[in-house]
C-alpha cells in the first residue's frame, strides 16, 4: 500500500491523529504520497507540531457517529451526533423522555433499507445537519 491511499483511508475513515500525522510527514517532506507505507517513521514527525494540527483541526474533520437509543422494551431510534451525551440530549428535546439506555454502533453496520443494503456511514451522506435522527427500529418478538 502507498502513502496516498493510507492518508485518503484515514480521512475517509476519521482516522484524525493518522491523517494528521502524515499531513505532518508530507509537508516536512519526510515521506511523499507515491511513498510504501513501510516510509513512515512517526519517529520523524514533531510530535508538537502535530498535537496542535489535530488542535486546530487543519484538515476540518467533524466526527459524527451513530448511537442507538432504547425508547422502550421494543422500539429503538438511531441518532447521528457528536457523542453519546449528544444524542441523549437531542433524543430527551425530541421525545420529552430519556431513553432506556444509549450505544454507539459501527458506522460501517450494514442494514436493509428498501430492495438494497446501505451501512450508516452511507447514510450520514444524507443528512446536512447534526445531530439527526437516521431512523427506527422495531424488534419483533417471538411466538
Amino acid at each position: 500500500m502507498i502513502v496516498k491511499d493510507l492518508y485518503l483511508d484515514s480521512i475517509r475513515f476519521e482516522e484524525s491523529s493518522l491523517a494528521h500525522y502524515i499531513h505532518h510527514l508530507l509537508e516536512e517532506q519526510k515521506i511523499s504520497l507515491d511513498d510504501n507505507i513501510s516510509k513512515i517513521d512517526f519517529d520523524q514527525a514533531d510530535h508538537q507540531k502535530v498535537e496542535e494540527l489535530i488542535e486546530n483541526n487543519v484538515l476540518g474533520f467533524h466526527k459524527v457517529g451513530i448511537y442507538s437509543l432504547k425508547m422502550n422494551q421494543n422500539d429503538f431510534v438511531f441518532i447521528f451526533a457528536d457523542s453519546g451525551q449528544q444524542a441523549i440530549r437531542f433524543y430527551t428535546e425530541t421525545f420529552h423522555q430519556i431513553p432506556l439506555n444509549c450505544h454507539e454502533y459501527s458506522l460501517d453496520f450494514e442494514l436493509v433499507r428498501g430492495n438494497g443494503v446501505i451501512s450508516f456511514r452511507d447514510m450520514r451522506k444524507e443528512f446536512m445537519s447534526f445531530p439527526a435522527v437516521a431512523g427506527y427500529f422495531e424488534r419483533v418478538g417471538w411466538k
